[in-house]
């Protein structure tokens, strides 16, 4: 599990591509502190298995479901990526629960300055923006960040200096695709609403249930 706060900014060293995956090798510094084989370090908010390391520098093998679900795939040598390993029990927990399982991609519509900020405007799909509310979390590139405005298709959020300096997502402009992880606790809450009926039956259709929209805003939710 990671909180999306990132420790570095690393960079592509090689990639070797195969017929459906890839294997990345990434170059870094402060995650090399304790880094072990085996570790997980989420990449770009993709989290990764490290296979084996030295000199600074660690790969990954990259499989093709999370070829086809993030943007791992258009990364080249030299790309930048931000690195984050994988949260300690006795950490702190300065952003909100990732699992660096990405939901899928959006594209960058808009940068805007607003003073010392700056404005994302990013498009997603509906299977995505279901998930995200105002005010809530977001993972973009593996970056814990607030949602400050939702539309249908669209959301924003208000970047500090200092993520924009210290993560790839400063070098990020108009047109760029990023991973989007959407907070974990929506998908559980309309899995258990949704969930067919029947304990054998996988075809049966949803049932819902007592819980209703309606007995949810009665109750506080």
């Amino acid at each position: 599990m990671f909180t999306g706060i990132i420790e570095e900014t690393g960079r592509i060293a090689a990639i070797k591509r195969g017929a459906r995956s890839s294997v990345l090798t990434i170059a870094g510094d402060v995650i090399f502190g304790d880094v072990a084989l085996g570790d997980s370090v989420a990449v770009n908010g993709v989290c990764l298995t490290v296979t084996s390391f030295k000199d600074k520098m660690f790969t990954a093998d990259v499989m093709s479901e999370t070829l086809s679900r993030s943007s791992l795939g258009s990364l080249k040598v030299g790309s930048p990526v931000n690195l984050e390993r994988a949260m300690s029990a006795g950490g702190r927990f300065g952003g909100h629960i990732v699992s660096g399982h990405i939901d899928g991609t959006g594209t960058i519509k808009e940068t805007r300055a607003d003073d010392n900020a700056v404005w994302y405007t990013i498009k997603a799909g509906p299977d995505i923006m279901r998930y995200i509310v105002e005010k809530g979390s977001i993972a973009i590139d593996g970056i814990s960040l607030t949602v400050a405005r939702v539309s249908y298709d669209d959301f924003a959020v208000s970047v500090i200096p200092h993520t924009a300096k210290v993560t790839a997502l400063g070098i990020k402009r108009a047109g760029d695709v990023v991973n989007l992880e959407c907070d974990i606790i929506g998908k559980y809450v309309e899995r258990l609403l949704t969930f067919p009926g029947g304990d054998n039956d996988a075809n049966a259709k949803p049932s819902g249930g007592n819980i209703t929209k309606e007995f949810l805003m009665k109750y506080g939710f």
